[in-house]
């Protein structure tokens, strides 16, 4: 799968890391468990959505935009990321803040929404949730136009065929470090949430000839709503590349439950799933994506779907700064959902 006729932005310097995990496969007692570090990319601080904007700024610059638009929660890691994006490519930002949890938004929350005063986002716009997220990021791009910018959308999450183009990228980058460091998978984890990630990593599997299920934890849906989001997303990514094939439904795999009682909401397993890599080996997850991710990899090797000594590829897409809005649940000073 060629990127090379794609323009691209550069944000991270090499490879992420992948590391094997002894402590927490010690304490897990059941698989062998890896960790891919997106955590580590470029952009302040990183996550899976750098890889995403490398595609999608660049995309933006060529077009003559001057002010990236996107769209997310109250403690968005994506609507961190892209402003970081922006700062760096010296343009402006502007967010629509979808408020899923209704009264869960505020000016002077720690966290994400620190960073977005701190690196000086434009101007944010609060919506009820259910809004019309493209239409409400258009009237952005309508304003600006109006005052003789050029305003460019990115989707919630970066998820559209062109930032899945990074997980594309993200995919050829795991080939060659399994080459390099001789390291074996037998099924790779990663959160699916706006597609974006798990599409974009399908399709990046399925193009390059690597035979390696992928298993999403969904951290906003269940399979029968996840799964349709996530195989479109993959066949979109093929469209833009070329590929003249489907993607096969069957090699489009999800869990639910894991994300309940609600998005962004804290669990029992989150909190566990956080302290226990925290406590192993010293990396941290964050309490909306990564902790319900892991929460599931660790349940379903319980359960003994993940077997006692296979090997794990857990996809770590960062988003450390969400913690400090959550310190009372996560040192359980708070109550949570069982």
């Amino acid at each position: 799968m060629d990127l090379s006729r794609f323009p691209r932005r550069r944000y991270t310097h090499g490879p992420t890391p992948l590391e094997f995990l002894p402590n927490f496969t010690k304490a897990l007692g059941g698989p062998n468990v890896w960790i891919k570090r997106d955590d580590l990319l470029g952009l302040a601080p990183g996550g899976n959505k750098t890889r995403k904007l490398e595609f999608l700024v660049a995309d933006a610059l060529a077009g003559g935009a001057d002010t990236l638009v996107t769209c997310g929660a109250p403690q968005s890691n994506h609507c961190r990321i892209t402003l970081s994006a922006a700062v760096k490519e010296g343009m402006k930002c502007r967010f629509v803040i979808e408020e899923r949890v209704p009264g869960s938004y505020r000016l002077d929350a720690s966290g994400n929404n620190f960073l977005y005063r701190l690196m000086g986002v434009e101007a944010l716009t609060v919506v009820p949730a259910g809004t019309d997220m493209q239409q409400a990021m258009q009237r952005v791009v309508d304003e600006l136009a109006g005052q003789g910018r050029k305003g460019y959308t990115i989707p919630g999450g970066g998820s559209n065929a062109i930032g899945g183009l990074g997980y594309v990228a993200c995919a050829q980058e795991l080939q060659q470090q399994f080459f390099e460091q001789g390291v074996r998978i037998d099924r790779v984890v990663v959160g699916s949430g706006s597609s974006g990630t798990h599409g974009g990593l399908l399709a990046g599997f399925l193009g390059n000839h690597i035979d390696i299920p992928i298993v999403g934890i969904g951290v906003s849906r269940d399979p029968a709503d996840q799964d349709p989001l996530v195989h479109n997303e993959a066949q979109a990514v093929f469209r833009l590349l070329g590929v003249d094939k489907p993607v096969p439904r069957q090699a489009v795999l999800s869990f639910g439950d894991y994300w309940r009682p609600k998005y962004s909401v804290p669990n029992a397993k989150m909190v566990e799933a956080v302290q226990m890599l925290a406590r192993t080996e010293a990396i941290l997850l964050d309490p909306v994506y990564t902790g319900k991710i892991m929460a599931g990899l660790i349940d379903l090797s319980r359960k003994g779907y993940f077997r006692k000594g296979e090997n794990l590829l857990f996809i770590h897409t960062g988003g450390a700064p969400s913690l400090h809005a959550y310190e009372p649940q996560l040192l359980g000073d708070a109550p949570v959902a069982q």
